[in-house]
């Protein structure tokens, strides 16, 4: 005998494929259990990310030097820090040599990437596989200990750097001082700053390189193409959002390079190798002017984030009108 269809149990809810949810378990805690998981991450990285920005754009407003520091009760001043640096011409000196700093590094660094990338491509394996783990391996050296290497490279009396110049034939090297010459102090950081992005971009050139079909670069050859044409017109469209991605990181890292500077020169010879970050650094410890070296921190934060929004809209722009 058939049970009228009025007098059936409605049937179960189903959670996927013929699975029944039990009846009376809450689903909203399920659905919060991945966030209250990244919660103490999104914490942590909010407290040391964006507090120290919003306090150092909190000084960069206020009359903040040693008193201050020490009592407390540090005054609002509104935009006088930072139309006493626009005013002066020393601000501007720095800002245009960070721009060469950063404009030198970066066009080496992608250049010299993009050569150790296409040349991993062509290596044999165990070739291949010595000069990634070189790289892998000048990348993972310490900043500090990286620089004090190089400090000990190019000493006037005991540098290796001098004593091979020298059997080269060339006698003015003998016994020369390159952190006492401005510029020959910023070749000696170009060259450090070079030496420990290129690892990093090539690497990553070299994955991306890795995704392209061979049957691309076969049809290239078979059409005629040069290895300069197939760059061009096959690897470099393909890779273009991971070249803009690269640039985009270098630029932040060697124009916020800190580090590297302050213990070869902290900023010298006569101010020679001084950029923005130094510069904040030097105004904020030598003169106690907190509020002024927060006011260039800020600047330069400023700068970043409209060269890299500006970056990323044009990534955004190609990417959508990409077919």
């Amino acid at each position: 005998m058939s049970v009228p269809a009025a007098t059936r149990a409605p049937a179960p809810p189903r959670r996927g494929p013929g699975r029944p949810v039990p009846p009376g378990r809450p689903r909203r805690p399920r659905r919060l259990w991945p966030y209250l998981l990244i919660a103490p991450t999104v914490v942590g990285g909010v407290f040391l990310l964006l507090y120290p920005l919003f306090r150092a754009a909190t000084i960069s407003f206020q009359h903040f030097r040693m008193g201050e520091l020490i009592r407390g009760g540090a005054e609002l001043v509104g935009l006088d820090n930072y139309r006493e640096l626009l005013a002066g011409g020393e601000f501007w000196t720095v800002v245009l040599r960070t721009f060469v700093w950063t404009g030198i590094n970066v066009v080496l660094i992608m250049g010299l990437s993009t050569a150790v990338a296409l040349m991993l491509a062509r290596l044999g394996r165990r070739m291949r596989l010595a000069l990634m783990s070189a790289l892998a391996l000048a990348w993972a050296t310490p900043i500090i200990a990286a620089t004090t290497i190089f400090q000990w490279l190019f000493q006037s009396e005991l540098g290796i750097v001098n004593w091979l110049l020298t059997r080269l034939g060339f006698e003015s090297f003998q016994g020369y001082s390159w952190f006492a010459d401005g510029q020959a102090m910023f070749g000696v950081l170009v060259v450090l700053v070079v030496w420990q992005s290129v690892p990093f971009a090539a690497l990553t050139l070299y994955a991306g390189l890795t995704t392209i079909p061979a049957e691309l670069y076969e049809s290239a050859r078979i059409d005629g193409g040069t290895g300069r044409q197939i760059f061009t017109r096959v690897t470099f469209p393909i890779l273009r959002p991971m070249f803009a991605l690269i640039t985009s990181l270098e630029v932040i890292w060697v124009f916020k390079c800190f580090p590297q500077i302050w213990v070869l020169s902290q900023g010298g010879p006569d101010g020679a190798t001084t950029t923005l970050p130094v510069y904040a650094f030097r105004i904020a410890r030598a003169l106690h002017r907190y509020d002024l070296g927060s006011a260039v921190a800020m600047l330069t934060v400023v700068v970043l984030a409209v060269a890299l929004i500006s970056n990323l809209r044009r990534m955004l722009r190609q990417e959508g009108a990409e077919p």
